[in-house]
């Protein structure tokens, strides 16, 4: 995998890539991490109909799928049903966004893919006009944390502690870097 993340490009989740991501979230690398595998696909469906808000990609290496990521608004979360179990959304700002990823095959972990996509991801955002950009993974994923942060994401210090089950993460940009 190329450091600069040559390759990577993003394809919006449609119905037609249902079966590959039931798949994906059926494997034992990612249920690790997320939920029942029919639950995190309703979930998507969702997105894809429109029913969330959240904006869900594949991952393409080369043209080829590798992997998901998906963007949610933390504004939208701010709300009585997900503030009662995530009580740190109200620090956040409103225009926040939020950022999720797995890579779907077992193999092609720690080869640098999620590092170089959620680069890319970023600097997609970024153009987009996202500032404000978080990520939250288990703090036990010790294998995404290490990808997370050679991305430019660092712990937020004011919400260590206070986050539950997941490490809050906020993009920090490299003094030179501005908007593409």
């Amino acid at each position: 995998m190329p450091p600069d993340g040559a390759g990577i490009s993003f394809a919006p989740v449609t119905a037609a890539h249902y079966g590959l991501l039931r798949e994906w979230l059926s494997r034992p690398h990612m249920r690790e991490w997320w939920g029942e595998p029919e639950t995190e696909l309703g979930y998507i469906v969702d997105m894809v109909e429109g029913r969330d808000t959240t904006r869900p990609f594949l991952i393409m290496l080369s043209g080829e799928p590798v992997g998901y990521i998906q963007c949610w608004f933390v504004g939208h979360h701010q709300n009585e049903k997900w503030v009662k179990d995530h009580p740190w959304l109200m620090e956040l700002p409103k225009e926040t966004v939020g950022v999720d990823l797995s890579i779907g095959d077992p193999d092609r972990l720690s080869a640098g893919i999620g590092t170089a996509a959620l680069t890319a991801f970023v600097a997609m955002l970024r153009t987009e006009g996202f500032d404000d950009i978080i990520i939250d993974p288990d703090p036990d994923n010790r294998r995404a944390v290490r990808a997370y942060e050679k991305a430019g994401f660092l712990p937020i210090p004011e919400l260590e502690g206070r986050t539950g089950d997941v490490l809050l993460m906020r993009y920090a940009p490299k003094p030179n870097e501005t908007h593409i």
